[in-house]
């Protein structure tokens, strides 16, 4: 078969197959070019699923008479130059488009209008193009005083065969939205509007650019329940930085559509951001649950390369073992940087839950108003907590009112109270069924002191973050009096969070136990498998799994962690290739490792049904609010809820 030359319009087409794959990858490339514009403000409009009509209008700097017809050939574009050499760098790129396919793409599948004024001037004009097809450059009339304003009405009618590969209308409306929210967060200095068929969807006013304002957006795209339960995220290394914000582990999903990766300002799909999520929370959330993030990643353009897909929306970085590291230890210095915090919709669920229980019992009448979330445990969500001043206010116990005159009597009292008898409160902690887990010194009393180090200055015990221990109910749970509320703690969960940070803390510092095998055992690998195992050989030594190259498809395994007791090495190992080709990280055993340090911990927490006195229960409270990640168990489960006291009169119609 002799070799021929494509005509012009089949070559447009097939770079048209390309760039535009859907209605929602036109508005993505119109968008961008507004935002290269300098737009401040983007309207867009979608009817018949954006396949009937699409518009988008910006305030950017607008193209003049003689640009117009210019801008619709292909690889014709303004965000390109040579440099004084003559070459044309592709690895500096510093604008979201650049290669010049976007509009004569669209315009060679549909019929696209351009009418735009370009900054300074007084005439305004337009263009067309149907199907590949150019019109003349003409005066038109334009509201703005200068922007552009594009239209593509009948999207692929020029290729019928590609409209039978489109979703209905509303799979490509809702496609729509999430590229627009996708365009919000990467953009918060610009206000974006978006219309539906003739529905109003999504209004974004302009905000301020910084981590205060970018929060706001992406509260107002992601809800509020995100900016309640989000930790800022700002590290850097190695020139490269990371900021954002994440999810508390507690606010989960059951899907990783809520994770969204942006680098040097571009929304990006990226395996990169999903492995580096499942490890830093790998030690909070079961395999079926998801952490929420939008991070954002800030580097220099010659260490990341954008011109790998024609629709820009991957990209491969140049180190990318240094991104991912640093999104992994950013992640992991930030949740443990929220110590116990748990996130608020835990409480907003309870509440909802005795809101349906009342509604039913009561015939669907009900003479409360719902309240706002709850704002987390006392006074931490603002930044800390610190000991309030001394003082005694009316309706506190005998106890703490005697603190500030007989400080030595009121501590002997309150240790009666809570069943430390006359050896105090030290005493009855020590006495409490914890195993060897000893509370750390100076947190159980901010006043001075630790456990055993004697009482301090006055103070009630309600100001604690997690308050003061008042009952246990069924035996399995502790309810606790804080300043503004009340907490209610799983005192299984609580405590089995608290052993397992302790032995991941022992296994960290003397290493994993090893065995060896009796035989060694040979396990079969792609080449490029194996290569990538034996090159995490040291990393997995530090595990406990000792492996070494047998030949170019083989590994040899010598040792397994001892913790795993009698395992299928040959199935670990090709999990841990697996996760390495994925993720870049063997997951797999230290997901198994975790597994069992998990287990442990369960078996040896203190068990649901197990009566605590006041000091133990206490004691309990104390070192939860000492203990990174305490707010979750294992497996990204609250350990407690905290409800407010304004909350709980809304449930009794008080408020």
């Amino acid at each position: 078969m002799p070799i021929r030359r494509l005509p012009p319009e089949t070559v447009n087409r097939i770079a048209a197959g390309e760039v535009v794959e859907r209605p929602a990858s036109a508005i993505k490339e119109l968008v961008d070019n507004a935002i290269d514009a300098g737009a401040t403000r983007i309207e867009v409009e979608a009817h018949g699923g954006g396949l009937t009509r699409i518009l988008v209008a910006d305030d950017g700097c607008g193209l003049s008479a003689e640009e117009l017809p210019v801008a619709i050939e292909r690889h014709a574009t303004s965000k390109l130059a040579p440099d004084a050499d003559g070459l044309w760098d592709l690895l500096r790129i510093h604008t979201m488009g650049f290669r010049g396919e976007a509009l004569p793409s669209i315009g060679s599948v549909a019929r696209l209008s351009i009418s735009s004024r370009a900054r300074g001037s007084k005439d305004a004009f337009s263009i067309l193009v149907e199907g590949g097809a150019v019109g003349e450059v003409a005066p038109a009339a334009f509201a703005g005083d200068h922007g552009a304003r594009i239209e593509v009405r009948d999207l692929f009618y020029a290729t019928p065969a590609r409209l039978k590969f489109m979703k209905s209308e509303r799979a490509e409306a809702l496609a729509i939205t999430e590229e627009i929210k996708r365009q919000a967060m990467a953009n918060e200095g610009v206000g974006f509007s978006l219309d539906i068929d003739g529905r109003r969807i999504i209004r974004l006013p302009p905000e301020h650019p910084g981590p205060q304002g970018r929060l706001a957006r992406l509260s107002a795209v992601l809800g509020r329940d995100f900016q309640d339960n989000a930790i800022e995220i700002d590290q850097t290394r190695d020139g490269v930085r990371l900021t954002g914000f994440a999810g508390l582990p507690t606010y989960n999903r059951g899907n990783a559509a809520h994770q969204y990766l942006f680098v040097n300002g571009r929304p990006v799909r990226d395996r990169l951001l999903q492995g580096a999520l499942r490890a830093a929370y790998a030690d909070f959330l079961a395999r079926d649950r998801h952490p929420t993030a939008a991070l954002y990643i800030s580097l220099d353009t010659a260490e990341v390369d954008v011109n790998v897909h024609p629709a820009k929306a991957e990209v491969r970085f140049r180190d990318p073992a240094l991104v991912r590291g640093l999104i992994v230890g950013a992640l992991r210095h930030a949740l443990a940087a929220a110590g116990h915090r748990a996130s608020t919709t835990t409480a907003a669920s309870a509440l909802d839950a005795i809101r349906a229980q009342s509604l039913a019992a009561s015939g669907g009448y009900s003479n409360y108003q719902p309240g706002p979330s709850p704002a987390g445990f006392s006074a931490w969500q603002a930044g800390g907590w610190t000991r309030p001043a001394p003082q005694v206010l009316p309706g506190l116990s005998d106890v703490s009112a005697r603190y500030e005159a007989a400080p030595e009597e009121a501590y002997a009292t309150r240790a009666e109270a809570f069943g430390g008898g006359g050896g105090g409160v030290a005493e009855a902690v020590r006495e409490a069924a914890f195993g060897d887990y000893d509370a750390p010194p100076n947190v159980a009393y901010p006043g001075g002191g630790g456990l055993g180090e004697g009482p301090g200055p006055a103070f009630d015990p309600v100001d604690f973050p997690l308050g003061a221990a008042r009952a246990q109910v069924h035996e399995t749970y502790i309810v606790a009096q804080t300043r503004d509320g009340v907490v209610i703690v799983d005192q299984h969960a609580a405590h089995e969070r608290l052993v397992y940070e302790r032995m991941k803390g022992e296994m960290a510092a003397g290493g994993v136990a090893r065995q060896a095998l009796l035989l060694p055992e040979v396990v079969e690998l792609d080449p490029a498998e194996a290569e990538r195992v034996v090159a995490r050989s040291e990393e997995l030594a530090a595990l406990g799994l000792v492996v070494e190259s047998f030949g170019p498809g083989a590994v040899l395994v010598r040792e397994t962690p001892a913790l795993l007791g009698k395992t299928d090495a040959a199935g670990l190992v090709r999990d841990i290739a697996d996760d390495l080709a994925e993720n870049g990280a063997a997951l797999a055993l230290k997901e198994r490792l975790e597994e069992v340090c998990s287990t442990m911990a369960c078996h040896g927490s203190v068990r649901a049904g197990r009566r605590l006195n006041g000091a133990e229960m206490n004691a309990l409270l104390r070192e939860m609010e000492a203990t990174p990640h305490s707010g979750q168990c294992n497996h990204g489960r609250p350990t407690y809820v905290e409800l407010k006291l304004a909350d709980i009169e809304r449930l009794f119609g008080r408020r």
